[in-house]
């Protein structure tokens, strides 16, 4: 029929907030990040949000989960060309950490900070966040089969590494530490 009205369809609510929520981080921080102004940035209802994400938790909970994936794959992408050389593969597993720090400030900040007070409430994100140190594990347990790494417990050994790293990425992220990407090759 002419003129009949079709119903608005956005498409991937989910997807358009989650990217809307990025933007918000990104430019003016998790403090400026609410369902309302996500939903504004995406061109959706007000009402479209309450769909998807029951609360702001809920929303933030999915950006750190895409977040902690697009990680994984950033640290998978950096070891893949290292094959069999453990050392090369190990230390560019950690580089990639680092740089994603670096490129995603807001995001790193987001997936390891306060904004989430019960994390255990959201599935996807626990999941997202054991395959980013399931990657490490892995690393030290064939480091460890292979020699190269001395034996004991495995998750103790990817707890030091982790922290080693983590704690240089978010030095360098809080500008406390005066190193920047250039320094990651060596």
């Amino acid at each position: 029929r002419l003129g009949a009205k079709r119903p608005y369809h956005h498409g991937d609510v989910r997807r358009a907030m989650i990217g809307a929520a990025l933007r918000i981080l990104g430019n003016e921080g998790s403090g400026a990040l609410t369902l309302r102004a996500a939903a504004r940035l995406a061109g959706v209802s007000q009402a479209a949000p309450y769909r998807h994400f029951a609360d702001k938790e809920a929303l933030i909970a999915a950006v750190a989960e895409e977040s902690f994936r697009a990680l994984t794959a950033a640290m998978r992408a950096a070891a893949a060309p290292h094959g069999g050389d453990l050392i090369t593969r190990f230390r560019a597993t950690g580089q990639a950490y680092v740089r994603f720090a670096l490129d995603h400030p807001a995001e790193f900040r987001l997936m390891f900070g306060s904004d989430i007070a019960q994390r255990e409430d959201h599935a996807a994100l626990s999941a997202a966040a054991q395959e980013t140190f399931a990657q490490l594990t892995a690393n030290i347990q064939q480091g460890q089969q292979s020699g190269l790494i001395r034996p004991g417990e495995t998750r103790d050994q990817a707890m030091a590494s982790w922290a080693m790293v983590h704690g240089l990425a978010s030095l360098l992220v809080n500008g406390r530490l005066a190193r920047g990407t250039e320094d990651l090759e060596t």
